[in-house]
């Protein structure tokens, strides 16, 4: 398996330098030169796997055997997930029928980018390894100096995966005031001498905007040989994928059905993802790619809803003067998914590109396409489609929007429910997905058909106490403090109090982050 770049040309790229150089030279972002098929006999195969066999066959499709022999990956995959408190690593919990939750906040920062960053980290650490079998000297060792920009998990997540590993700096921008304090203080009061916090004066929009430009100054990216953990990192979809595959095995066994039998393929299964980067849901859509019986991919937006409307209209429009809007699930405040740029490579070559291009010039052509779209947001805040291509990702994806006022009654509502066996206490993002789901149940019913949605759950719910207290504020007879507490992990504890490090810089300017990292690292 090789890779190639969202913007054409740039191609014949193993699975360590996608991984390990994050963006392609020209600018896109690593995509498999094909999609693999899981094989035919997958359904009846992989019914009854673990998360972690279940990993290790999902991913050797993309890694061949010739870059990680089976055994390293089986261990890369075992030590990646023992730091997961759940035995199944991302369970799925029914909350009433027809609605099911997927847990992914079971890893150590209580974030599903935990899934994909312990994986990750102990990759870099892998490869880093390899490289430096036999070298001694320390000057001469290959180092990486990892570099990203998060709305609030991926900073700890990073950070939890990478923390104390040889030969590995990383440095994490974050918004200043725009992330939850429990996710703040997650990632500032790690105090391994390989880890760097840096505070933006701005939002997630520009510390994204200041990581891609580290990337495409090339004697900085030299100079450091930087290495990327946001989702641009093709690394981070891979590892996401297993969980869609996990889902639906275990929701089939919950209901005593048989994977592939006539009953199975009577569910239509809808996932709703609350979206902000677009990397959890095209996660889903390589797995439906791959083969995965999936009926939809439901993006669900808060305020910020630029994929809402593309979804609906074809087109991709900034609103106003693209300053994004705070809500009550920060990790979704983002305007421009970077993630997007994938999909919509696929979009383009399926549809955009004329039908009498050459089928060897196709990849060619829908880079130009999709770089044009991408220069045309940046330069006049909108790009169309067109209704050919909005057709063809309505086949697969639908999408949902959802305020913070509605978030706010779906938090109260499965907090404090006529049915006490349905309770279920959920953070906004989670609640973000749910609502939008329920708007989605109705029109996908069928009386012929088991109409089933999986909504994932993102984040535990101790860590956005604001929007946990907005919707049980006056309830009778709650106290928020106690509620809260009972909700709260003993692995909170005295987080906040902690001693922290941190560099704060007043605005969002690519040098001053340089000037940060060219300090701690002669240091």
């Amino acid at each position: 398996m090789k890779y190639k770049s969202t913007r054409g040309e740039a191609t014949g790229y193993t699975f360590e330098q996608a991984v390990l150089a994050g963006l392609a030279p020209n600018g896109g972002l690593f995509i498999p030169e094909s999609i693999p098929k899981a094989p035919s006999d997958f359904l009846t195969k992989w019914a009854s796997l673990s998360f972690q066999e279940l990993a290790l066959e999902v991913l050797s499709l993309y890694i061949d055997e010739s870059e990680i022999p089976r055994n390293d990956l089986k261990d890369l995959v075992d030590r990646s997930y023992a730091t997961f408190r759940h035995k199944d690593i991302t369970p799925l919990h029914k909350i009433k029928d027809g609605l099911y939750i997927l847990e992914l906040f079971h890893g150590p920062t209580f974030a599903f980018k935990d899934v994909a960053l312990q994986f990750v980290g102990n990759l870099f650490e892998y490869f880093l390894k390899r490289k430096n079998a036999g070298i001694e000297n320390k000057a001469d060792r290959h180092k990486i100096t990892v570099v990203g920009a998060t709305s609030g998990d991926t900073g700890s997540a990073a950070i939890y995966g990478l923390r104390n590993k040889q030969d590995l700096e990383v440095f994490i921008l974050f918004p200043t005031g725009r992330v939850s304090p429990i996710q703040e203080a997650q990632m500032t009061t790690v105090l391994d001498k390989n880890v760097h916090n840096v505070s933006v004066g701005g939002t997630f929009d520009d510390c994204q905007d200041i990581l891609k430009g580290l990337f495409a100054n090339k004697t900085f990216t030299s100079k450091y040989n930087l290495g990327a953990v946001n989702s641009i990192n093709w690394a981070r979809i891979l590892a996401q994928t297993v969980y869609y595959f996990h889902s639906y095995f275990t929701l089939l066994r919950s209901l005593d059905v048989v994977a592939g039998s006539e009953e199975a393929n009577k569910i239509h299964i809808t996932y709703s993802v609350p979206t902000g980067n677009f990397g959890d849901i095209l996660a889903g859509y390589y797995a439906h790619q791959m083969g995965l019986p999936t009926s939809k991919l439901l993006v669900a937006t808060n305020a910020n809803d630029i994929l809402y409307r593309f979804f609906n209209t074809g087109v991709c429009s900034k609103r106003g003067d693209g300053v994004v809007q705070e809500t009550l699930s920060p990790a979704m405040d983002i305007v421009v998914s970077s993630n997007f740029e994938r999909l919509l490579f696929y979009l383009a070559r399926d549809v955009a590109v004329d039908a009498s291009v050459p089928e060897s010039e196709k990849d060619v052509q829908a880079g130009k396409i999709v770089e044009g779209w991408m220069v045309d947001l940046k330069q006049k805040g909108s790009f169309d489609t067109g209704s050919g291509v909005l057709a063809k990702a309505k086949e697969i994806f639908d999408a949902g929007h959802v305020s913070d006022e509605e978030t706010v009654v779906t938090i109260r509502n499965y907090c404090f429910p006529e049915d006490p066996a349905q309770r279920y206490v959920m953070d906004p993002h989670t609640a973000v997905g749910v609502t939008a789901a329920q708007t989605v149940i109705p029109k996908t019913a069928s009386p012929d058909t088991r109409n089933i949605v999986i909504s994932l759950s993102t984040a535990h719910p101790a860590k956005f106490s604001d929007a946990v207290e907005k919707a049980v504020q006056g309830q009778e007879g709650v106290q928020f403090e106690q509620f809260f507490k009972d909700v709260t992990p003993k692995e909170f504890e005295g987080l906040m109090t902690a001693e922290r490090r941190v560099t704060v810089i007043p605005r969002a300017e690519e040098a001053l982050v340089i000037e940060v990292i060219d300090r701690e690292l002669s240091n």
